[in-house]
């Protein structure tokens, strides 16, 4: 039996997991952001004289935030890279002049949670179990692609195997170490930037759990555009979204698409020296509002981008716990401080739960399973707080069917689980 190391890459935060026996245990990461289990999917890198000429300062997670609010102007910062992984469109990127290609992305910050990790980096793994999603994110995503730039890139660690679990089964086995019965099993698995659901049957024969995989599903959408709903919303209008501007004898709207850029915080900062963001700011001395389109250029002067995004994730969290929030960010002024109710949140992400919804009655769908014949519904992932989103799974498989916990950390530890058995092959997607 190989030792693995189960590997949830995710598109918003990476969590590493080694098994012993029937227990599990992250791996813990130490920089200069502190320590915790988990690393916000992020890279900044920084030209550093003192590493010479041709060196760059390269960050992770929390400390990638840290270097590039510290240094904008001097800093290229990276998020969400899985993304990426599955767009034949991405051919690379462009870093101080040398390109990088997904692969290359990958490996440098696999090497930096392992700087991270220090002595407590495994040393004797067998396999690398890593989650990937049922439906990777993008437009037209080429799973095998980013299977092969997976490999690419973990193949460079030298590990004996890699082999790739869909992550809403990891997330089932680990939940399904508490059944106290045989049961059929259906994951929702909500992350950044996708949602997955599978449909398993677990029974045990023997003494031993056996799987029997029934279903999956899934789609592009989680908690990332929930936040930029709120952000379109409550922000993009006081920054001059839906505003008029005169041009020779027409009156004509500003256009939208300088708006998408809050579709990420740090897209602010690529914005920044655009071309676009250069006809920006020619635009107020025509716009029937400037003082809204100089808010909006302020907050990209200044670098609001990553504040921004703290006080949206700040007022989602209040709303799922009361029916109303406080939205709080001075940068905006008056404007800043407004009372987000939740009926107002779940009416502007409706086309959002539409879709995952959509997604949850395609595996139905396609397996012909009835809700009734669901014994329990495990949601894991950040976004599985939105009582939209749980709403979606009470009203139809009831209360006391849904199960949660380890909403975090259910992933990486079902794969380091799964990593451990001698019928691996029988998990793997």
């Amino acid at each position: 039996m190989a030792r693995a190391l189960g590997f949830d890459f995710g598109t918003t935060n990476t969590v590493l997991a080694m098994a012993d026996g029937p227990a599990t245990q992250s791996v813990a990461f130490t920089s200069v952001a502190g320590t915790a289990d988990s690393m916000r999917t992020a890279l900044s890198f920084m030209k550093d004289p003192g590493l010479g000429a041709a060196a760059l300062k390269v960050e992770a997670g929390h400390a990638a935030i840290r270097q590039f609010i510290d240094n904008p102007g001097d800093c290229r910062f990276l998020q969400s890279i899985k993304t990426f992984a599955a767009s034949a469109l991405f051919q690379g990127t462009l870093i101080f002049a040398k390109r990088h290609s997904f692969e290359d992305l990958m490996e440098i910050f696999v090497r930096r949670l392992r700087a991270y990790a220090g002595e407590g980096w495994p040393a004797d793994v067998g396999r690398i179990v890593a989650g990937r999603p049922v439906h990777f994110a993008g437009a037209n995503p080429d799973a095998s692609l980013a299977t092969a730039r997976y490999n690419e890139a973990l193949s460079r660690f030298g590990f004996p195997e890699i082999h790739y679990v869909y992550e809403p089964v990891a997330a089932a086995f680990y939940f399904a170490q508490h059944l106290k019965a045989d049961a059929t099993v259906l994951v929702a698995d909500f992350g950044g930037g996708t949602t997955d659901y599978s449909l398993i049957r677990f029974e045990t024969h023997g003494g031993k759990l056996t799987a029997t995989p029934i279903g999956h599903s899934g789609v592009g959408i989680a908690g990332d555009h929930f936040d930029f709903r709120m952000i379109d919303n409550i922000v993009s209008p006081a920054i001059g979204k839906g505003s008029l501007f005169k041009s020779f004898d027409k009156l004509l709207e500003v256009p939208t698409s300088y708006y998408a850029n809050f579709g990420r915080w740090n897209q602010l900062s690529i914005f920044k020296t655009s071309r676009e963001y250069a006809d920006l700011k020619t635009l107020v001395r025509s716009c029937l509002e400037p003082e809204k389109l100089e808010t909006f250029i302020e907050l990209v002067e200044h670098d609001e981008g990553y504040p921004l995004y703290q006080a949206v994730s700040a007022t989602k969290m209040a709303l799922s716990a009361n029916e109303e929030a406080e939205f709080n960010f001075p940068p905006l002024g008056k404007a800043g401080r407004k009372t987000v109710r939740r009926s107002d949140f779940e009416s502007w992400i409706a086309d959002d739960l539409a879709r995952i919804e959509g997604a949850l009655d395609d595996v139905l769908a396609t397996t012909n399973t009835a809700p009734e014949a669901i014994d329990k519904v495990f949601l894991t992932g950040g976004t599985s707080f939105v009582p939209a989103v749980r709403r979606i799974f009470t009203e139809r498989f009831g209360q006391e069917r849904i199960e949660t916990g380890g909403e975090l950390l259910s992933i990486a530890h079902g794969l380091a689980l799964i990593g451990e058995r001698d019928d691996i092959s029988q998990w793997t997607a």
